[in-house]
């Protein structure tokens, strides 16, 4: 497998902005006039959204959460559809937060509960192109951005304790099934959720 290098196209696209879209798909027409797979992972809210109590989440916050977390998926798939001639998978990273209170998540659990949604609206829309649309739930994975949710930490430790396989999962293991649901494999697979957590989700206590 290739890895990235200095001959890897990187472009800056910031998802809340309409024109920066445009030009980002712009640049990858001087690349390809064909796309197979768009993987949407995107996350941002305000810090102090993602602490405290969701009922001070400001209405700032909130608009901000759902743009960049919710509707950016349907921006760029829009941006992407022409370029997915024969048709194609678009894949989006979700979490639990969307379906079951996580202390601190707040916001984003919100957000994430309006991506998995598009995810359906968006798979129903573009299905009689051939293209696919879902998500993948993942458990807690040591990023950047999981860093910055309060509590990460314990979160891990829950999951070693509670989930069926004593774990989370790993990026590596994120990308695998990224990789299959744009196969040949998961052809009549869209608008559903894939849970990526150790069997976590399945709990009731």
């Amino acid at each position: 497998m290739k890895e990235f290098g200095a001959d890897t196209a990187l472009y800056p696209c910031d998802v809340s902005k309409d024109e920066d879209i445009a030009a980002f798909f712009e640049q990858v027409r001087g690349h390809t006039d064909r796309l197979d797979l768009l993987l949407h992972s995107v996350a941002f809210a305000p810090k102090e959204a993602l602490e405290g109590d969701f009922v001070s989440t400001s209405r700032a916050a909130f608009s901000t959460a759902m743009d960049i977390n919710a509707y950016s998926l349907v921006a760029l798939s829009r941006a992407a559809e022409p370029l997915m001639t024969q048709g194609g998978s678009i894949v989006a990273m979700s979490y639990l937060g969307s379906m079951k209170v996580v202390p601190h998540y707040n916001v984003m659990g919100v957000a994430k509960a309006a991506l998995e949604s598009s995810t359906r609206y968006l798979a129903y829309d573009l299905g009689a192109k051939k293209i696919r649309v879902n998500c993948i739930s993942a458990g807690p994975v040591q990023t950047l951005a999981a860093r910055g949710i309060s509590g990460f930490s314990s979160m891990l430790k829950h999951y070693e304790a509670h989930a069926p396989l004593k774990r989370s999962c790993e990026t590596s293991e994120l990308g695998a099934t990224g990789v299959f649901l744009a196969s040949e494999g998961a052809a009549s697979i869209t608008g559903q959720v894939l849970y990526v957590d150790g069997g976590y989700e399945i709990m009731g206590m």
